[in-house]
C-alpha cells in the first residue's frame, strides 16, 4: 500500500439575493472585495459575475479540510450577509435566467464565452472538483484508467441538480447534461499511457483544436499545473458532510489504485463501455438507478456498489471508514437532489404556487450549506 496522499478540494457556488432567493446579474461591486478579504489566496473568481470558488490548501486528513471547509464558508456567509447575498452551494438554482447573467470581465473568461457562445453562457452551474497528489513517476493517464469505471458512483452521491429554469428536469444531475454540451468534458479519452495522452493533446493543438495552453474538462483529468488527478464529475455539494465524505472516498480510492492492477486490453475497454452507461444512468436517476457492477454482467443498486468498491479497495484508515459510513447514508436517506424534489413536492402540497415552492428549495439549500453551528463546535 502507498502512503497516504495528499488531497485538495475546490467548492463552486452561486450567489444569490437573501431577500428575493434569486441569482442577481450584478451582484454588489464589494462582493469581490469582500470575498477575498476574507479568503485571500484561496478564492478565484469563476465563470460569471454572480459565481464564486473557494480552494483549499494542500490537505493531508478530513479532519483539516472540515476545519477548513467549515470555517471558510462560515467566514464567507458572514461577510456576504451583510450585502444581502448568500452562498447558493447546489449545482443548479431552480430559476436563474441563464440568459441574463454575465462573465467575469478578465480575458480568458471573454475568450471562452466567444468560443462557446450559448454553451458556455447555460453553464450556469457548480462543481465539486477533489484533487489527490500522486507519486513522481506515476503514469496519471493509466491511474485514471483504473479508476474511470467508479465514477458514476461519484456523481450518485453528489447528484444536486435536479431543478432548472422552473422545471423539474427529470435528470437528478443536469449540471452532467450541460457539461455534455462542451467539447472534452464528458469520460476522459481511453488513452493508454501518458505518451499517448500527450500525443493527443499535440494532435489536437496541431489540428487547432485546442490552443497550446488549452486543456481538458474531463469528468477525472490529469491536473497541468499540479501533480494530481482531480475528480471533476460531481455536482457541487451544499452540506458539507458530503463533500467531506466525496473527497475521503475518491482519495480511498486513488490511493489503492496506485497499488493496483487491472487487465489490459478487450476487458479494459468494455469496463470503459460499462463506464459511459453507468454515467448515464447516475445523471439521470442518481442514487435510484440500477447500475451495472463491476464485474459487467450482472446489474447492482448503487448500495451494492458502493459495497464492491468497500470489497475490492478495504478500508484501511479512519478517514475511509467515515466516508463510506457517510456514503451508505446518502444511499440510504437521499442526496441534495432528493432532498429538492421532496422540498419541492412537499411545498406543492402545501397549496404553494411555483414561484414559492422553489424559494422554499433555495431556502433549503442555504440552511444545508450553513456551517454556523459546525464551525462554532468545532
Amino acid at each position: 500500500m502507498t502512503p497516504p496522499c495528499t488531497f485538495g478540494i475546490e467548492e463552486e457556488y452561486l450567489l444569490v439575493d437573501l431577500s428575493s432567493g434569486r441569482v442577481p446579474v450584478t451582484p454588489p461591486l464589494t462582493v469581490t472585495r469582500r470575498c477575498r478579504e476574507v479568503l485571500g489566496r484561496h478564492f478565484t473568481e469563476e465563470m460569471f459575475r454572480s459565481q464564486v470558488e473557494l480552494v483549499s490548501p494542500v490537505l493531508a486528513s478530513t479532519g483539516e479540510a472540515r476545519e477548513f471547509l467549515t470555517l471558510s464558508r462560515q467566514r464567507l456567509q458572514q461577510a456576504l450577509a451583510a450585502e444581502g447575498i448568500g452562498l447558493y452551494g447546489a449545482a443548479s438554482h431552480p430559476n436563474a435566467p441563464w440568459l441574463k447573467h454575465k462573465p467575469r470581465s478578465s480575458a480568458h473568461y471573454r475568450q471562452v464565452f466567444d468560443d462557446y457562445r450559448h454553451v458556455a453562457r447555460r453553464s450556469l452551474v457548480n462543481g465539486l472538483h477533489v484533487h489527490v497528489g500522486v507519486p513522481g513517476g506515476c503514469d496519471r493517464m493509466q491511474l485514471i484508467n483504473r479508476v474511470v469505471g467508479w465514477l458514476p458512483l461519484f456523481l450518485a452521491l453528489s447528484a444536486s441538480s435536479p431543478l432548472w429554469q422552473g422545471q423539474e428536469t427529470g435528470y437528478m444531475s443536469y449540471r452532467r447534461v450541460i457539461c455534455g454540451e462542451w467539447p472534452h468534458m464528458g469520460l476522459p479519452e481511453p488513452l493508454a499511457d501518458w505518451a499517448a495522452y500527450e500525443r493527443y493533446r499535440a494532435l489536437l493543438q496541431r489540428t487547432g483544436s485546442m490552443v497550446v495552453d488549452g486543456d481538458f474538462w474531463w469528468a477525472i483529468r490529469p491536473s497541468r499545473r499540479f501533480p494530481t488527478v482531480e475528480l471533476r464529475i460531481c455536482d457541487a455539494c451544499p452540506n458539507v458532510e458530503d463533500a467531506l465524505c466525496i473527497a475521503a472516498l475518491f482519495r480511498h480510492l486513488v490511493e489503492h489504485a496506485l497499488a493496483y492492477r487491472q487487465p489490459c486490453g478487450p476487458l479494459v475497454r468494455e469496463l470503459r463501455w460499462v463506464a459511459q452507461e453507468n454515467y448515464w444512468r447516475a445523471l439521470r436517476h442518481g442514487r435510484h438507478a440500477e447500475f451495472i457492477g463491476i464485474d459487467a454482467q450482472q446489474p447492482v443498486t448503487a448500495e451494492g456498489w458502493l459495497a464492491q468498491l468497500e470489497s475490492q479497495f478495504p478500508v484501511d484508515t479512519v478517514d475511509a471508514e467515515r466516508g463510506f459510513m457517510h456514503a451508505r447514508q446518502i444511499l440510504r436517506d437521499g442526496n441534495s437532489a432528493d432532498r429538492q424534489l421532496a422540498c419541492l413536492r412537499q411545498a406543492r402540497d402545501n397549496g404553494l404556487n411555483p414561484a414559492q415552492a422553489q424559494r422554499q428549495v433555495v431556502d433549503l439549500v442555504l440552511q444545508q450549506g450553513s456551517c454556523t453551528a459546525a464551525s462554532s463546535a468545532a
